[in-house]
């Protein structure tokens, strides 16, 4: 049986063979426009060339500056808190990495005041919002700084 397989109907093409005559549509420059640089083998140009000129994004000015030694913060609200735990449970860094409400294993976790809690929580993080501070011992749970 091996002998006699088959491609289906279809399945194979012939491959295209440019610069064979004008009637094939693919004659004469073979598909390449006119000439130049990009009609050559192995002509190409980089992103961004402008054949000479100034590149655009060397023509604009410079602005603006990285801070180095910036905090990145994974924030978290008081109302998903209220969601996600029991009243007397404890809220670390870790235990939010996970239940999935915060992402990434760097920076440092702020809790921000947004929703309401009514659940007594034991929260440990490195950054409150003075709202968020509010809510929670008003609840009668603990806001710790770590």
């Amino acid at each position: 049986m091996l002998d006699r397989l088959k491609s289906p109907k279809g399945a194979t093409k012939k491959k295209t063979r440019v610069g064979r005559g004008e009637g094939s549509g693919l004659g004469k420059t073979s598909g390449r426009g006119g000439k130049g640089q990009t009609a050559r083998t192995g002509g190409n140009i980089k992103p961004g060339f402008e054949g000479g000129q100034m590149p655009l994004q060397r023509r604009l000015p410079k602005r603006g500056f990285t801070n180095i030694f910036r905090e990145k913060y994974r924030i978290v609200n008081v109302g998903t808190l209220a969601e996600a735990f029991k009243s007397g449970e404890a809220v670390t860094p870790e235990t939010l990495l996970g239940k999935g409400l915060i992402k990434g294993k760097t920076g440092l976790v702020k809790v921000l005041g947004d929703g309401e809690i009514k659940i007594a929580l034991n929260v440990k993080a490195n950054v409150f919002s003075k709202s968020a501070e509010d809510k929670i011992k008003a609840a009668g749970g603990a806001a710790e700084v770590i």
